[in-house]
């Protein structure tokens, strides 16, 4: 049951930038494909590594001041399209929808804004939503994505790519899904 996949595409919007270099250059050394949001696009591209807005796959920019940037058909379709299912597979392709193999997404600091003591509208504004969405979207099509919901388990995902090739089985794709239902 140790199906492999091998890591081509992955969408990374995080937070917390604090240990994600290592794992970026990492996917970018086995040429895997990045598409990144705002202030994570501007992360990476600081490293020197290349990567795709997600308002170049979208055609759409971040609206609402940022509260709308991947909620959209393009970057969800792209975690949860089943890569072995032809129908997903052609509508894909009619719409142009490249399939993402990993996700790697935090949330807000909401409690960390709650407990400071911020202003009501600050608080309102760490309430996650886009983020929960894609981590839900990849731990549910797991049969195909790896989602990392949190810095804690790059070190994990960083071993287990460098033993693996930039491959995934079944298995792992599973563990980090259940880090995903526990977000």
């Amino acid at each position: 049951m140790s199906q492999n996949k091998k890591i081509k595409s992955a969408l990374i919007s995080v937070f917390y930038k604090d240990g994600l270099a290592p794992l970026v250059k990492l996917l970018d050394q086995a040429g895997v494909s990045i598409y990144s949001t705002g202030g994570t696009f501007d992360f990476i591209s600081s490293l020197g590594i290349k990567a795709h807005t997600v308002e170049s796959l979208t055609n759409y920019p971040s609206i609402l001041g940022g509260r709308v940037k991947t909620l959209h058909p393009k970057v969800l379709g792209g975690i949860l399209g089943r890569q072995s299912l032809p129908s997903d597979i052609a509508e894909m392709e009619q719409y142009g929808i490249p399939p993402f193999d990993l996700v790697i997404v935090d949330l807000y600091p909401f409690e960390a804004t709650v407990s400071s003591g911020a202003s009501h509208q600050d608080i309102i504004e760490k309430i996650d939503i886009g983020g929960i969405s894609l981590i839900r979207a990849a731990s549910k099509n797991y049969q195909d994505v790896v989602v990392v919901p949190s810095s804690k388990h790059y070190p994990e995902l960083i071993n287990l790519l460098e033993n693996s090739g930039c491959s995934t089985t079944i298995e792992d794709r599973l563990r980090f899904a259940s880090y995903g239902f526990a977000e």
